[in-house]
């Protein structure tokens, strides 16, 4: 069931902003995600003081960890042993306020007027209701939050209380351990969602507080990671704390005092946390550290709307006519910077810092959909999240030898460079997640130039993932390379062999790999790649002349399309062995390949790919709505693109997955980055200059963005019948549109657009009828 989009009374579409004018009890769990903000290290839960007991509140640190020993019921060599969660971190987002010794909350007071918004063109969010108390005065309270940027472990909160009369006042401001409070463990009901650790996870090292201030640290009893907490208060009238209470779950500054109408209470809470490497040796003080990083409330906020306007300045998309679509799309962009934009040397969490959902883990998502959005718009976040992938090449190597394999083995889910996945057939087999890497490496060094990264820790990262390809398969009876027992990005079918993808982006890592002038590759081993690749195995079927998602899919038993929607997603509902068994897709696995390696291909067959595998595919996955978007454009499929983009886009706006509790669906926000580029702007790139073969959706005036291509700033502008380049910024840059070589510059260069004629849809006879094909928005 639709949330934003079904009620805009209550979410007005206004374009920089997320605004919610009413509050109704259910939502707070959803909510607390879309409202929430971060900074790719901290990120705070957009959770409402008066709210009451909220689903999930709570704030986090990018990596910050517990680990524990994961028990299999039957166990086997090489499985995953350590578990890996994210740790809820002591949350300093917390406020009571008692007015004439009535408690404020939403559930049980009276509520004049209620706006609460975050603002995208500055990254703050403002919470502003009027009540009506019992006592008969009327309080207007209003909150607002920011995080820091240049100083990333920084988090700033104001809060006013104003009065048209008299009236007295009790505010309470908290910090309160989150990860050790007794909640449901919902993880065993769906296995998307974070468990919960059964002891207790954070002990405290130093619990101090004085004056309105505390200073706080503790230490994970296993990983023995630690965060430490500095808080300091300042209040408009100079008034003193009544009372400041320091304890290891639990710690609060009061203030008791006359609020005089006209004359309004101020709080300010300046927060500052430290963890990672600078506090992990034991003789360094973390709530120290902590304090050392403080930043004044107006420094945060500064900090915050500084870092957005350079931010939008070449990271905005515009959509011309379409309002809604908008909204949405800034949300979406606003979400990658919040993930990824002080993430330093850290993975990007498939939820970001916005919720334990998949629990805090780094996926191959992360260089699949986020590094393009990265490399295009911050080259050099895109560079620190693979020298991140780099740091993880030791253990890589010891898990590649654990596997039989050579060269290094990436875990398919892990925090802390472990394989954390309890699952194997859906976890380590998903060998692809090798490519993954060597692919957003080869595209962050062609779309960059930084021959540095490529000499040394690029040319380790395809190397060392080649060598991996070339043990993990061999040459079979028929001449042909060929990898089995493997799982490709559709989770829907598993461990097979020859996964058409898996093969397709082997085969690019080995031949990328053989092409480096590299010391470290001898003239046997970059030969023996070369053939690999030249004879990689690519199943085919003849009769429906579409290339096969592996060796055995085409055979398999289709499935009943007439299964009610109520039993979507299937992992939730059916055992896998049961889904294993059918012919139906999590998400558009050889779609996908023939996007990414999409010179390999010809039109026809990735025509007759899209046909028949997009009525099959569930669209279980959230990462699949924009792969099918962005293929469905190229393919001629205009309302099918538009669709899947628009599915893409409201993901979690709408809660379409039912799982948007559990943070931010990250990589999906990616995704619609692409599929406006690559989809609607149709570039390609890792050819021999920038590509794009533009379809635009007839029922938009326009679409405009920029890419950050070796060291240029290239301005793209789409209208209906022509595509318009400029470098804003660099010299003179080469660009292919439709097979056109042009050379751009700052002068504005419009190139014609004729219309591409494309035949109908080749219906195959094994998918669902045309009319249950709309399913992903309908799950709710």
């Amino acid at each position: 069931m639709a949330l934003i989009t079904a009620d805009r009374d209550r979410f007005p579409n206004i374009p920089w902003q997320l605004v919610e004018t009413r509050h109704e009890a259910g939502t707070e769990g959803v909510l607390e995600t879309l409202f929430a903000l971060g900074n790719g290290h901290l990120g705070i839960r957009g959770a409402h003081w008066a709210a009451g007991d909220a689903d999930l509140p709570g704030s986090f640190i990018n990596g910050l960890h517990e680990i524990w020993d994961i028990k299999h019921a039957e166990n086997a060599f090489g499985f995953a042993r350590t578990g890996q969660r994210i740790i809820y971190i002591p949350d300093a987002n917390n406020f009571t306020v008692t007015i004439d010794g009535e408690s404020l909350s939403l559930a049980e007071s009276t509520v004049l007027d209620y706006r609460r918004s975050v603002d995208f063109s500055t990254g703050s969010y403002e919470c502003r209701i009027t009540w009506q108390c019992r006592s008969g005065a009327t309080v207007t309270t209003t909150e607002r939050r920011a995080v820091g940027f240049a100083s990333r472990g920084s988090l700033g909160i104001s809060l006013e209380v104003a009065a048209d009369r008299d009236v007295s006042a009790d505010v309470t401001s908290s910090v309160i351990n989150r990860q050790d409070q007794p909640v449901e463990d919902h993880s065993t009901h769906d296995p998307r969602r974070a468990g919960r650790h059964a002891g207790r996870v954070l002990l405290p090292l130093r619990i101090e507080g004085s004056d309105g201030s505390l200073r706080l640290a503790w230490e994970a009893a296993e990983s023995r990671q630690r965060v430490g907490l500095a808080v300091d208060h300042w209040t408009s009238a100079g008034h003193q704390p009544f009372e400041t209470l320091a304890g290891q779950d639990e710690s609060s500054v009061r203030y008791v005092l006359a609020v005089g109408a006209g004359e309004p209470f101020r709080l300010e809470k300046s927060v500052s946390y430290a963890a990672g490497r600078g506090v992990q040796d034991s003789n360094q003080d973390a709530a120290e550290a902590a304090e050392a990083g403080l930043r004044s409330v107006a420094d945060i906020f500064a900090e915050s709307e500084e870092h957005y306007r350079q931010y939008w300045a070449t990271s905005d998309i515009q959509v011309g006519g379409q309002p809604e679509l908008q909204q949405a799309i800034r949300w979406n962009l606003f979400q990658l910077a919040q993930a990824t934009a002080r993430a330093d040397v850290a993975g990007i969490p498939a939820k970001g810092v916005s919720g334990s959902g998949y629990e805090g883990h780094y996926f191959w998502d992360q260089e699949v959909y986020l590094l393009p959005y990265l490399t295009y718009t911050n080259p050099d976040g895109a560079r620190r999240v693979l020298e991140f992938r780099h740091d993880m090449l030791p253990a890589a190597k010891i898990r590649a030898k654990e596997l039989s394999v050579d060269g290094a083995l990436f875990p398919w889910r892990t925090i802390n460079g472990l394989e954390a996945s309890a699952y194997y057939a859906a976890g380590t087999a998903q060998f692809h997640i090798a490519a993954a890497i060597a692919f957003a490496t080869n595209r962050y060094i062609w779309a960059t130039g930084d021959e540095t990264f490529r000499e040394g820790m690029g040319a380790e990262l395809l190397i060392e993932t080649a060598r991996m390809w070339s043990s993990l398969g061999f040459f079979g009876k028929d001449g042909q390379f060929h990898i089995h027992g493997v799982t490709g990005p559709d989770e829907y079918t598993a461990v097979v062999n020859d996964n058409l993808y898996t093969n397709v982006m082997a085969r690019f890592n080995l031949r990328a790999a053989a092409e480096l002038d590299h010391a470290g590759i001898d003239e046997a081993e970059r030969e023996f790649w070369m053939q690999a690749a030249n004879r990689m195995q690519l199943p085919f079927d003849e009769d429906l002349e579409v290339y096969s998602q592996d060796n055995d899919f085409m055979t398999l038993e289709p499935w009943d399309w007439t299964t009610p929607r109520s039993k979507y997603p299937l992992l939730l509902h059916f055992h896998p062995l049961v889904i294993y068994r059918h012919q139906v897709l999590k998400q558009a696995d050889t779609v996908l390949a023939m996007f990414l390696q999409w010179q390999d291909f010809t039109p026809i067959e990735k025509r007759r790919a899209f046909d028949f595998y997009d009525p099959i595919t569930t669209g279980d996955s959230t990462l699949s709505a924009c792969v099918q978007g962005i293929m469905a454009a190229e393919v001629g499929h205009p309302e099918a693109a538009l669709k899947h983009f628009t599915d893409a886009a409201f993901i979690d706006l709408d809660d379409t997955h039912g799982n948007t509790i559990d943070g931010v669906h990250i990589a999906s926000t990616g995704g619609v980055w692409s599929s406006l580029v690559s989809g609607f702007a149709g570039l390609r790139d890792q050819g021999p200059v920038p590509f794009f073969d533009p379809r635009l959706p007839a029922e938009w005036d326009g679409l405009s963005f920029h890419l950050k291509i070796l060291g240029r700033l290239l301005h793209v502008e789409l209208d209906a019948g022509a595509l318009t380049l400029s470098v804003r910024s660099g010299e003179l840059l080469d660009v292919d549109v439709r097979g056109q070589l042009l050379s751009i510059g700052a002068e504005p260069v419009r190139v014609a657009l004729e219309p591409v004629e494309f035949p109908e849809r080749t219906v195959f006879p094994s998918g669902p009828p045309t009319a249950s094909l709309p399913i992903v928005r309908a799950l709710g």
